[in-house]
């Protein structure tokens, strides 16, 4: 597997299908760059859903949320970006994407995206 970006995201089985269960992951090191200045802009990704057949795999998570660094994203477009993405490849039950971005010239910004099946 290889250990550069990738938008490729990666799925299995989810081992109980008949079951509602949420999984919930944390990324708190996600980086891409303002789209006006250049600048990076930091924020924790908080992802969480309820699998339908699906589920993702955790490395190529990291590597998908990896390959937004050196692109200019607006904050409400790259977390509905993530969200439509995950929802391509697992068709989840549901799913909830919140990025929490740090605080640029005052303002702190929050954007929560949510997909119900």
């Amino acid at each position: 597997m290889t250990t550069q970006p990738s938008r490729t995201l990666d799925t299995f089985d989810n081992p109980s299908p008949e079951r509602d269960y949420e999984i919930a992951f944390d990324c708190p090191e996600f980086t891409c760059v303002c789209p006006m200045t250049g600048q990076p802009d930091f924020a924790r990704i908080r992802i969480r859903y309820v699998p339908g057949q699906r589920c993702v795999e955790l490395k190529s998570l990291k590597l998908y949320l990896w390959s937004f660094r050196e692109e200019g994203h607006f904050h409400e477009a790259v977390t509905n970006q993530i969200l439509d993405d995950l929802v391509a490849v697992l068709a989840p039950r549901s799913m909830t994407v919140v990025g929490e971005f740090n605080v640029r010239g005052g303002i702190a910004t929050t954007v929560t995206a949510t997909h119900e099946g």
